[in-house]
């Protein structure tokens, strides 16, 4: 299967109208044409935690969104794209209840990582733990088990409880493996067409180092999983939030890769009104990438864009965004802060409120993001325009709820009569339908306060002019009839 070089949504199953058969049809009624690239359905199945990212199983829908006659429908239409936390699964799952119901003697107890399989004896080293890319202050919990009232301390590298929800998989584990196995192949069978490795970076724990993309084991495992979905014809996209190197490593392996550079890129160009750092970065990057500017977690910084910016600058533009509305999501261990203590690992607002609510402004970065090499994915409140918010993160406590807004069916009907919205959708339209883009790309001369991209293939041609003065922002492309015209966005 060949993934489509079109424009996805991205999009919880319950954020657009409560659940998924009421998104199928404001996907068939809205979006046919929007989204022909496909629809990423944020995590659909039962979870305890973490809005979907601790499930308990990938063979249920999660009851209150629907079910997988639900996520086939879908499929009809749309290639469908969703989410498997390579590295852990719910504490509530049947399979780490048994865990804890029987202990060692479960069935399911290779699946985990219990200390012993990270230190001999099973006791922690404070100096190996201090070397490692730490997600919460210690990387294992503690539980007792139900029949003897013993302790068992086992891998957890997310979670915000303690004890965690989110039990690290041991990969290397044939029952591990056959687990995963079973879990991609139901994805085959609801037609799913593309499964993203959440969290796959953190798979590999190895005394020593960062237990964060750890190589080579890394690619011994990724090339496992890749011949198995190849087979069941099923396209993968590692997510991975690293230095860039770690992502470029990535594509040199042949992978699909996630632009979490380009966020900030854009941001700094449309704030700082300068094309320089942009530029640089659009005639270096990789074209096997998907594109994106917002997501459910943030914009990425650190480690993302480690040894790309100066922090002094990076600084300035967190301020900026913080003064509009955003919270921070900040790096926990030491060791992995800059060293002048810069440590934000994420911006949370959404994209059009980090531009100061100015359609011209978001409407420039959508354009520059769409004329970007690579597969392009808007979230679903950037679809939609919307604003931070901030009553959510008071209810909830929950700082990334400032980009996790849940529109009901009139909000999203009256977010849809918004300009900036419309400006966007034919934006969009004309990504998915002009020929150039499958062409060359070029990145062109201009003054340090515009930006001028080009897509050529035969005779056709669009170029993308933008002034960082003004934002305006304007399209010159050769029509059906061959005559040059101009789109203003």
């Amino acid at each position: 299967m060949a993934i489509q070089n079109k424009v996805q949504l991205i999009t919880y199953p319950d954020s657009m109208g409560g659940n998924l058969k009421v998104l199928n049809e404001l996907l068939q009624k809205h979006f046919t044409d929007i989204f022909p690239g496909g629809i990423h359905i944020l995590p659909p199945f039962p979870s305890s935690g973490d809005r979907g990212f601790a499930p308990l199983t990938y063979l249920e829908i999660e009851p209150s969104f629907g079910t997988w006659e639900d996520i086939r429908a879908i499929g009809d239409t749309f290639d469908v794209l969703v989410d498997l936390m390579v590295n852990h699964i719910s504490r509530q799952s049947p399979y780490f209840q048994d865990f804890l119901e029987k202990g060692r003697s479960s069935e399911f107890a290779d699946l985990f990582m219990s200390l012993d399989k990270i230190w001999d004896d099973g006791s922690p080293v404070q100096a190996d733990i201090e070397k490692m890319f730490l997600r919460r202050p210690l990387p294992y919990s503690t539980f007792q088990l139900n029949g003897s009232g013993e302790e068992e301390k086992v891998w957890t590298t997310f979670g915000k409880t303690d004890p965690s929800e989110q039990i690290d998989l041991d990969v290397h584990s044939p029952l591990t493996r056959r687990l995963l196995r079973l879990f991609f192949e139901n994805f085959k069978k609801q037609n799913i067409k593309m499964v993203r490795l959440d969290a796959v970076g953190y798979v590999i724990k190895k005394l020593g180092t960062s237990c964060f993309f750890v190589e080579p084991e890394i690619y011994e495992f990724l090339d496992w999983i890749k011949e198995m979905a190849d087979a069941l014809d099923i396209e993968l996209l590692p997510e991975v939030h690293a230095h860039y190197s770690t992502q470029y490593k990535l594509s040199e392996h042949g992978c699909w890769i996630y632009d979490f550079i380009l966020p900030y890129r854009v941001l700094e160009a449309l704030t700082g009104r300068s094309n320089t750092e942009l530029y640089s970065y659009l005639k270096t990057r990789p074209h096997k990438q998907f594109t994106m500017l917002d997501c459910h977690d943030g914009i990425p910084v650190k480690p993302d864009l480690d040894d790309l910016i100066d922090t002094n600058e990076a600084r300035e533009l967190v301020g900026l965004c913080v003064e509009r509305g955003a919270n921070l999501s900040l790096i926990l261990s030491d060791e992995h802060k800059a060293a002048d203590g810069f440590d934000v690992h994420q911006i949370r607002c959404t994209y059009y409120s980090a531009l100061n609510e100015d359609d011209d402004a978001y409407l420039a970065a959508r354009a520059i993001q769409l004329f970007t090499p690579g597969i392009p994915q808007v979230y679903y409140v950037g679809l939609l325009a919307g604003r931070n918010d901030k009553e959510q993160v008071t209810a909830t406590g929950e700082g990334r709820e400032i980009n996790r807004h849940n529109y009901t069916v009139e909000e999203i009907e009256q977010a849809l009569e918004q300009e900036a919205v419309k400006r966007l959708m034919k934006l969009i339209r004309f990504r998915n339908t002009y020929s150039a883009f499958d062409g060359a790309f070029h990145v062109l001369d201009a003054a340090t306060d515009e930006i001028r991209l080009l897509w050529e293939q035969g005779e056709k041609y669009c170029k993308l002019v933008i002034s960082l003065k003004t934002y305006q922002t304007v399209i010159e492309y050769v029509n059906e009839d061959g005559i040059p015209v101009t789109y203003p966005v």
